[in-house]
């Protein structure tokens, strides 16, 4: 796990616990026996990709340093029915109030992985990387997209800070392409760090205006249906980096791929995706 999701994962899960936790988990403290040990174990009932397995471990370390965590599957791995995860074992306290917030990570990062790697398998052999956006749930970002690399895809963007990417509204509201790329570039030259320019052109006519320009790092097609992508891609002709996006399905990402564009941007992977179902369940030791 890189240093920036520990960085925040220590900053989640303290505030994550503090809004389940309140004042005391009442239940658990008023049937569990103070000190009982116990252990459980994390039942898969669905199948698909299982995401979420280190920012567990990360969550019960922090609710309580003396659980012990064995693992049997790892992240992005393909998991079915009935497979077993992992086992906990330590205070029943403890297990139980991890929990909740256990599940609903994971659950979240494993049904993102799963959709995800879904749209990789449909662009094998083509060369095109499947991109995420910021169509994340708020906070929960780094997590979202941690899950789509799990899952086989590619992070776009984290943020409005580590990219320039000037959309359709920037355009307008600069009064086109080219005032909004001068500025762009203008800006960019002042910034005290390296930045990519990426522009977003919504027909043939602003793609001319951008190649006549030039100064950009990529164009976003947006959309375009797949057969503009492919008379754009040969127009661009490898100059720029190319990204196609727009309501693009399992039904027609191949299609876009075949057009040979670099990239595809997909929202679904994050923005209405199904949860994988998962369970766990303990017992006494």
């Amino acid at each position: 796990m890189e240093k920036e999701i520990k960085d925040y994962l220590a900053q989640f899960v303290k505030q994550a616990v503090a809004e389940d936790i309140g004042d005391g988990d009442h239940t658990s403290l008023s049937t569990i026996e103070a000190g009982a040990q116990g252990e459980a174990k994390l039942i898969v009932k669905d199948d698909g990709i299982l995401a979420g397995i280190e920012v567990a471990q990360a969550i019960m370390a922090y609710i309580d340093e003396t659980l012990s965590c064995e693992v049997f599957i790892q992240d992005g791995s393909e998991v079915k029915v009935g497979d077993i995860a992992f086992y906990v074992r330590g205070h029943i306290q403890s297990i139980l109030l991890a929990e909740r917030l256990v599940l609903n990570v994971m659950q979240r990062m494993s049904g993102i992985a799963t959709t995800t790697r879904k749209y990789v398998d449909l662009l094998k052999g083509t060369g095109t990387q499947v991109l995420d956006t910021r169509k994340t749930t708020p906070l929960l970002r780094v997590l979202e997209k941690e899950a789509v690399r799990i899952g086989g895809g590619t992070n776009h963007r984290f943020g409005l800070y580590d990219m320039i990417l000037i959309k359709d509204n920037h355009v307008d509201y600069s009064g086109g392409i080219v005032p909004a790329l001068t500025r762009a570039n203008a800006y960019r030259k002042q910034l005290n760090k390296p930045i990519e320019i990426e522009i977003e052109v919504r027909n043939f006519a602003e793609l001319d205006e951008v190649l006549n320009f030039g100064e950009v790092d990529r164009i976003m097609l947006d959309n375009f249906s797949p057969e503009d992508v492919a008379k754009a891609v040969q127009i661009i002709d490898h100059r720029f980096k190319t990204e196609a996006s727009g309501g693009i399905t399992f039904e027609t990402i191949r299609s876009y791929a075949e057009a040979g564009v670099d990239y595809i941007s997909v929202g679904a992977l994050t923005h209405s995706v199904k949860s994988l179902d998962l369970s766990l369940k303990a017992k006494l030791i």
